[in-house]
């Protein structure tokens, strides 16, 4: 068996494609009208009738799932999103514990949108304000060798 990623019901495909290419600057690899494939993650519209249940049993709103993207520059894609009024925010950047930062938003089905700093980009950040390796390692909680690996 082959994991072979996710699929997000839709109700509007046409908004949600513009989404995940123009706001999330994903490529599709396949479009056939109502199931669109990006890497990773599909959409399916009318996926109530696919499955055989009723329309109003898919839920908006579930806050039970989210898709995870991470990206480098986490500023520049706060700055880009908070430019769009179309973006329905869940929260805005935060940073955890670990010192890895992130914000969520909802995609145009209410699905939730996870876009956090990769951990070599928080690394790479906490080396930079002179932090050592081992402050690095215990603050993050990754291993002395993953985080020399950045250095």
């Amino acid at each position: 068996m082959k994991y072979q990623g996710c699929l997000l019901a839709v109700k509007d495909m046409a908004v949600s494609k513009d989404f995940y290419e123009n706001v999330l600057h994903q490529k599709v690899q396949m479009d056939i009208g109502a199931h669109v494939i990006f890497e990773g993650i599909s959409l399916q519209q009318g996926y109530a009738e696919l499955i055989g249940v009723p329309a109003d049993s898919v839920k908006e709103k579930a806050h039970n799932f989210q898709t995870y993207f991470e990206v480098e520059n986490l500023d520049e894609v706060y700055s880009e999103l908070k430019q769009r009024s179309d973006v329905l925010w869940v929260h805005e950047i935060k940073e955890y514990p670990w010192g890895q930062r992130d914000l969520r938003v909802y995609d145009p089905d209410k699905h939730i949108v996870e876009i956090a700093e990769d951990m070599g980009t928080v690394i790479k950040r906490f080396i930079s304000q002179g932090m050592t390796i081992d402050e690095v390692a215990a603050r993050t909680m990754f291993p002395v060798e993953a985080v020399k690996l950045y250095v």
